[in-house]
């Protein structure tokens, strides 16, 4: 399962449909305990860095996100994901 995180910022959905053209499942979802059950990230973003960083912040997801990236499983941040 390849999640696309939703912290209120990115074109999830364009990024979640390219990735299922290409045979991937996904999930977009907005909860820490999916990324970390996942067997690749996607971090779409979109805007400055700061706002994307507050955002994750307020959902909770920075720190598994960082944790995912510390695992060596697959990551992909995409724009300001990168």
């Amino acid at each position: 399962m390849i999640t696309v995180v939703d912290y209120g910022v990115g074109n999830l959905h364009s990024v979640a449909k390219a990735l299922e053209k290409v045979g991937a499942v996904t999930r977009v979802t907005s909860d820490w305990r999916d990324v970390e059950k996942s067997d690749g990230v996607v971090l779409p973003g979109v805007g400055a860095f700061k706002d994307s960083m507050d955002a994750m912040n307020r959902s909770d997801l920075a720190e598994s996100v960082k944790a995912f990236i510390a695992s060596g499983k697959p990551f992909l941040g995409v724009c300001v994901g990168l």
